[in-house]
């Protein structure tokens, strides 16, 4: 064993995956992206606003049973409950490790179309230090590319893949367990097996890279898009995306990974669902746990009943906890539908160019 190995083993506390039918909520939206979440709702971006919000979600009664972690947003990892406890602690007792998104977004990558890569490399050890110490287990980096006519360039998934790579090091040197995210967007009018294309060539590229940096894959997970057609393209069933995305991973993704989390990339909140759903009943060899870590397709719902009003907050919980038992559900294979009925959760969510 290296001696980066060893000094993470001996920091390691948490496994980065734990019991079937968990998964990863991502609470990491900025100040700005949580702001146009508010302001959907015509609630004022104020920290006591985004508090509320936090406290809603990791207050609710049985939901946290159904997670492993929950990754927030720097401001979050300190913010406290309306009665002075401290957010890592509300989730930790309830044996819910706390994570901390550490990317600080994306910049135009130069010499290429208006593709990007992630910053947030410089200070990056010292962050994750600070972060460890106020109670964060493990961390997300999301690198952004996009299908076009000559998109992604061969210059933006090597870059991308070292920016993950390098982060996930660093990571595991300061005791967190890193998710590598490699998120292609849904932008386009591209059919599944451009997507699918794509992905094997991304998912290839991360993990030579994360190979070359020397990083513990048992100690990692990955967040990467389902295998869908562009948002300008006719929809395909839940069984075409589980039977592309699975053959996708199968290629490219060591069983050395304990577990897939994927993220929702403008989904509804039903449509990842079942998506999801399909992968875990799809026979065939999946040496990881195909798992999720939705934002907006595990809170769309619970936002609209909410409304910011403190009389709709137990009807919002009770949205919450529907959504968040569903995707358990679906990480079994389990899940029959029965959480299709509530507000909103059949509406897209696609936002073009999505930023955090």
């Amino acid at each position: 064993m290296s001696a980066y190995c060893g000094k993470y083993a001996a920091r390691q506390e948490c496994c980065p995956h734990r019991n079937p039918g968990e998964g990863y909520p991502c609470c990491d939206e900025s100040t700005g992206t949580i702001g146009k979440r508010l302001s959907s709702i015509n609630v004022e971006n104020v920290e006591s606003n985004r508090r509320a919000l936090r406290e809603l979600l990791f207050t609710t009664p049985g939901a946290l049973q159904y997670l492993s972690g929950v990754i927030l947003f720097e401001e979050t990892l300190y913010q406290k409950t309306a009665a002075g406890k401290p957010f890592v602690d509300v989730l930790t007792e309830a044996n819910v490790l706390p994570g901390i998104k550490v990317d600080k977004g994306t910049v135009e990558l130069a010499g290429t179309n208006g593709e990007t890569t992630t910053q947030g490399l410089d200070d990056l050890g010292k962050r994750c230090a600070k972060y460890y110490e106020a109670g964060a287990r493990f961390a997300k980096w999301r690198a952004v590319l996009k299908i076009g006519p000559t998109e992604p360039s061969q210059l933006s998934i090597q870059e991308n893949a070292n920016g993950l790579a390098r982060y996930a090091i660093i990571c595991q040197e300061n005791g967190l367990v890193p998710i590598v995210e490699p998120e292609i967007l849904v932008d386009g009018t591209h059919d599944i097996a451009r997507c699918a294309d794509v992905t094997e060539r991304v998912l290839a590229a991360c993990y030579k890279a994360l190979n070359d940096h020397h990083v513990l894959l048992e100690g990692t997970l990955l967040k990467p898009n389902m295998v869908t057609p562009g948002s300008d393209s006719k929809k395909v069933t839940p069984e075409v995306v589980a039977e592309y995305t699975v053959r996708a991973l199968q290629r490219t993704v060591p069983a050395a990974v304990p577990a897939v989390v994927f993220l929702s990339g403008g989904q509804s909140e039903e449509e990842a669902t079942l998506n999801l759903n399909a992968m875990n009943q799809l026979k065939g060899k999946k040496p990881w746990s195909l798992s999720f870590s939705f934002g907006r397709a595990l809170q769309q719902s619970t936002l609209k009943t909410w409304g910011g009003k403190v009389e709709n907050i137990q009807k919002a919980q009770a949205a919450f906890l529907a959504r968040c038992k569903a995707n358990s559900e679906a990480t079994l294979g389990t899940y029959k539908g029965d959480a299709a009925g509530g507000e909103g959760v059949s509406e897209s969510l696609h936002v073009k160019d999505y930023k955090y």
